[in-house]
């Protein structure tokens, strides 16, 4: 799937024979941007959590739970909280990384891998984990990063609805235009609980996805990089 694809909005209705949730079952990729309304930060976050806590509290209700129960009182504020502030934090710009660049005073100009990089996200078709681990490499360009800063840009889009397709290239889009430099690798290998907790069931299976740019799109890099990986 490339970064052109259509962004879809169904409302229930067929796209090219399919239902929005056959659609959602197959995973569909529908473009490189998190789908986000235009008045999407209208409220603060604070307003969001009081509306969220009052929704899931209804929701609640209709399973039949008994929110007078100690142990069930303060889930929809709970829900509300790790809604906005901890899972899907990575909706808000206000929370992108802030990333200092450096001169790349060593001249190192082979590949700089950091590999196994834990993140939690959640399937943006069923609203449950995904959960996995990212290789980020990039070859510099003149600049380069601080460590820690390449595990906050993947947790920072990890932490969204997401689609593993997406969350790959957004990560190697990010390190692209901050490092300034095409040769970016980003490999994602994760376990989706919407296939191994419902639907086909099966816990067994994971899913990897790549991205190879610049220098990173040959048979020789990608052998050299999955060597480091493995190691």
């Amino acid at each position: 799937m490339n970064n052109d694809t259509v962004k879809i909005k169904t409302n229930g209705q067929k796209i090219n024979g399919f239902s929005s949730t056959e659609i959602g079952d197959d995973h569909l990729y529908t473009g490189l941007q998190t789908p986000m309304k235009t008045d999407a930060f209208r409220l603060s976050d604070e307003e969001k959590k009081t509306r969220i806590a009052i929704l899931f509290e209804e929701i609640m209700d209709i399973m039949g739970l008994d929110l007078t129960d100690d142990s069930l009182k303060g889930t929809p504020e709970r829900v509300a909280k790790m809604y906005i502030d901890e899972i899907f934090s990575g909706l808000n710009p206000a929370n992108k990384p802030k990333v200092a660049l450096f001169d790349n005073k060593y001249q190192y100009n082979q590949m700089l891998v950091e590999k196994n990089i834990i993140f939690y996200s959640n399937c943006e078709h069923h609203f449950v984990p995904i959960i996995g681990k990212a290789h980020v490499a990039y070859i510099s360009s003149g600049k380069v990063i601080g460590l820690s800063k390449l595990n906050r840009i993947v947790q920072y889009y990890a932490k969204r609805p997401q689609v593993q397709e997406r969350l790959t290239n957004q990560i190697a889009e990010e390190l692209k235009s901050i490092l300034d430099t095409e040769d970016i690798a980003v490999i994602i290998d994760a376990k989706h609980l919407c296939v191994s907790s419902r639907g086909i069931k099966d816990d067994t299976s994971a899913t990897v996805t790549t991205y190879y740019g610049g220098r990173f799109d040959s048979a020789e890099k990608i052998t050299e990089l999955h060597n480091y990986i493995n190691n």
